[in-house]
């Protein structure tokens, strides 16, 4: 069949549709026409903003410690200090973005339009504290146990974390003008640190 494809230049009709599918998919999972939008950052600064307020702000409601790409249960703080907290992990990032961007890529400027994107690539963590207030009232009807709901509120946690991943080398590759293999580097090496960072602090423990 290959053969045939190749030598005559005809694509089943399967086929195309197969790539639409994954086209469109990659494309909505990528959140590639929002991304777009930041190629003018200033309009778009108003939703970076709201973003990470949302975040901030579901992150107190939930009273849960934000940790960049991960949540821990009942945290320390006071309202006000886990919503600048949620703030600052993410501007943290953005700035620890730039500085590989320089020291590996010498990739220096468009400074905005990659705080726009990194303020997009947070939405999926940003709305995980209303989820997670949102389960045991959603699942109420099912008797589950407390244990049973933090399975699942983790379950949904690590799908939310990996496609915000995606999205951070999305933006990074949309904020530097840089490849998605470069850009899902970066990301797994921000991971890997926030990951080595709380090791250290006992929070795996």
């Amino acid at each position: 069949m290959l053969y045939r494809v190749l030598k005559e230049g005809n694509v089943p009709l399967s086929l195309e549709i197969s790539e639409t599918l994954s086209h469109r998919t990659a494309k909505w999972l990528f959140l590639s026409p929002a991304f777009a939008l930041t190629a003018k950052p200033l309009r778009f600064l108003p939703i970076t903003v709201a973003i990470l307020i949302l975040g901030a702000l579901g992150a107190s409601l939930a009273r849960l410690e934000p940790a960049l790409f991960f949540y821990f249960s009942y945290s320390p703080y006071n309202y006000t200090s886990t919503m600048v907290l949620f703030i600052f992990n993410w501007i943290g990032l953005f700035l620890f973005l730039e500085a590989l961007a320089y020291i590996f890529f010498k990739r220096a400027g468009n400074n905005l339009q990659l705080f726009t994107c990194i303020g997009l690539a947070a939405a999926p963590l940003a709305v995980f504290p209303y989820i997670y207030m949102a389960i045991p009232k959603i699942l109420e009807g099912l008797g589950l146990y407390y244990q049973e709901l933090e399975i699942i509120r983790q379950g949904v946690l690590v799908i939310l974390q990996i496609w915000s991943l995606l999205l951070v080398s999305a933006a990074f590759c949309h904020g530097k003008g840089l490849r998605l293999d470069k850009g899902l580097l970066v990301s797994l090496i921000a991971l890997y640190l926030n990951m080595a960072v709380l090791f250290l602090l006992g929070r795996f423990a």
